[in-house]
């Protein structure tokens, strides 16, 4: 592939980001107009792109995108969920060209079908949009169709009433209408509509003006009733190829650095050449001593510079969610909004790209099991439409990513039902754990509380997963719940996965690393405090009984040390349990930057990464949580 093409599909993969990011906030707040010209340019760029490369067909798709987008930024149409679910249509197919370009490195010769497919599709979009006036029950006529008699009767009631100018006053009539066609559209199983339509009378702009439903309601109900795309909608927990963008004053920073290394380095040099002309020892370890203070700085400026680089900000994976929440809502049939913050806070390139299926399921589990129903918000006196905050923060070496929803909180009782029933815990436990103890039973493997498996969820996997994931990352996960206001989902994350602390310990002749955040503490038992369970040890320590792994057996057989009367344990927390690490020795604290392992060594089952030691030796870091499975 020639780099220009290269460029082309990094700048165009940006751009639909930027407009599927600005297309979701269009569909909340229509009348956002910094949203709307940010996606008309995002098109606009994109059909400028493909002319630039001579792709013809993306250009034809886009091209009728903007017409149909220029025509909203005037004033004549109205933002619609009919645009805007054609408009990412459109970005998927974008995308799909993307894909095969990026296999072949030239635009794909067979995508002019597609090319007229999106738009035949906006034509009929500024067809039924050209006309501002209330929806009347013939315009329909058509499009319900296929809903059953009943149904279609009483929605065509409901629009005639918004198409009536005279009778009850504007406020009311508009209210009701809305209202019962809800409702028809939930008892016709049009869950998605129904959301979509409650979603969109959530703007107090709307609600009192009986034309502003009707349109809502035909934009809804034909959207809902035209047949599928021929565009297959991109999955969007799919990660998109990636490439890593450096400001060029980091850049700079490496080169400055690179020079002044060139520098210590001719020191060095200098003082190896005194040392062999029979200078004084004593004046020796003073230069030495020096110089190494010098290249100790500088090593950690490059180390702090190549760490830089390797950022990204968390944008790059929360600007993936408010369309996957815009799915899941009308899916639900749960009207929710997203809400975003702190996306600019970085953080090490491999934590951004690991915190996305973490935190899918947290959105999940609070759009499923957290938020409530409308009927039962209203009961609450809660707003029909939820909340749910994500947001980040920077503090210190540590990264604090947080999911809140303003649903019902955590059910304390259907937890631990669901404990016993599952077989979590034993009744006797249960009934003496605090609260704080329950809600992290949540996170047990296998734990749920849905009454049936559907495609969000109910099949016991899941938030343990979002432990994993992050106790692989070297962080930790709380859940904070307040009965009646919601649950707060929160991550604290290291900086970077790169430069680690660690334990240095000693088995079978070889040294290993142990994550430091991992470690409690560190003990010598007498070798009769441990005992046999089955084909496992244990040992039992403050009275809580603790299973016992030979770290020289789980990393293979090596040379075993002189079995002492005492045995060296370090207890390490990982998945919210305990475990021993029994060792030949202790070692030191030491912060390394690990190297991940490759060749025939990559993949290593409990092997996180590698370094070197200053004697040469090579220290291999633990993956705690692979090594205890």
């Amino acid at each position: 592939m020639n780099e220009f093409i290269e460029q082309f599909l990094v700048e165009c993969r940006e751009l639909v980001d930027q407009a599927t990011d600005d297309l979701v906030a269009l569909e909340e707040q229509p009348d956002d107009r910094e949203r709307l010209d940010g996606v008309f340019r995002a098109f606009h760029t994109l059909k400028g792109a493909a002319g630039i490369v001579e792709f013809a067909a993306m250009e034809t798709a886009l091209h009728a995108a903007e017409d149909v987008l220029s025509a909203v930024r005037s004033g004549a149409d109205p933002v619609t969920p009919a645009l805007v679910g054609d408009g990412l249509a459109c970005l998927d197919q974008v995308v799909q060209w993307l894909d095969a370009m990026q296999a072949s490195g030239e635009p794909p010769a067979d995508a002019q079908a597609a090319a007229d497919a999106i738009v035949a599709r906006f034509a009929g979009v500024a067809t039924t949009r050209a006309d501002p006036a209330p929806a009347a029950a013939e315009d329909l006529a058509g499009p319900l169709a296929d809903l059953t008699g009943d149904a279609r009767s009483l929605l065509l009631a409901q629009l005639d009433l918004l198409a009536d100018s005279s009778g009850e006053p504007t406020v009311g009539r508009a209210a009701s209408a809305a209202r019962v066609a809800i409702n028809i559209l939930l008892h016709a199983d049009r869950r998605a509509a129904a959301a979509s339509l409650e979603q969109s009378l959530s703007r107090p702009d709307l609600i009192g003006d009986p034309q502003a439903v009707g349109r809502a309601l035909r934009g809804i109900v034909e959207a809902s009733s035209s047949p599928a795309a021929d565009v297959a909608p991109r999955d969007p927990t799919e990660p998109a190829l990636r490439s890593l963008r450096v400001d060029v004053e980091r850049i700079d920073s490496l080169v400055s650095l690179t020079g002044q290394l060139t520098v210590a380095q001719n020191a060095l040099a200098h003082a190896a050449a005194l040392a062999r002309e029979g200078a004084a020892p004593s004046d020796l370890a003073v230069l030495l001593k020096d110089q190494h203070a010098v290249l100790n700085r500088l090593v950690g400026e490059l180390q702090h510079s190549v760490l830089n680089i390797r950022v990204l900000p968390l944008r790059h994976v929360f600007q993936r969610f408010p369309r996957l929440v815009r799915e899941m809502v009308v899916s639900l049939g749960k009207p929710a909004r997203l809400v975003t913050e702190g996306d600019a806070v970085e953080a090490d390139k491999a934590i951004v790209e690991s915190l996305f299926e973490p935190l899918l399921h947290v959105l999940r589990n609070a759009l499923d099991h957290g938020i409530e129903g409308a009927e039962l918000r209203a009961a609450a006196g809660k707003p029909p439409s939820a909340t749910i905050e994500l947001r980040a923060a920077r503090e210190g070496d540590r990264v604090h990513v947080e999911v809140e929803d303003d649903g019902g909180g955590v059910d304390l009782a259907r937890v631990r039902a669901a404990a016993v029933a599952k077989g979590v815990v034993a009744p006797e436990i249960l009934a003496e754990m605090s609260d704080e103890a329950v809600v992290d039973l949540i996170f047990a493997p296998g734990f749920s509380t849905a009454d049936e498996v559907s495609h969000l969820s109910g099949r016991g996997v899941g938030m343990d997963a979002v432990r994993n994931a992050i106790d692989r990352l070297g962080g930790r996960v709380a859940i904070e719940s307040r009965p009646g206001q919601g649950t707060i989902v929160r991550f604290v994350l290291p900086f970077t996965v790169m430069m680690n602390q660690v334990m240095t310990v000693e088995a079978g002749g070889q040294l290993f690393g142990v994550p430091l955040d991992a470690v409690v503490e560190t003990v010598r038992l007498p070798r009769e405090s441990i005992s046999p369970v089955g084909a496992a040890r244990a040992f039992v320590l403050r009275n809580r009984t603790i299973p016992l792994i030979d770290l020289r057996e789980a990393m293979g057989d090596g040379q075993r040390m002189a079995v002492s009367p005492l045995a060296n344990i370090v207890i390490a927390a990982t998945g919210g349990a305990l475990c021993g690490l029994e060792v030949d020795r202790f070692g030191e604290r030491m912060d390394v930057m690990l190297r991940p392992m490759d060749g025939m060594l990559a993949g290593t089952p409990g092997v996180a990464g590698a370094t070197l030691m200053g004697d040469g030796r090579v220290l291999i870091v633990l993956d705690l949580h692979e090594l205890l499975r």
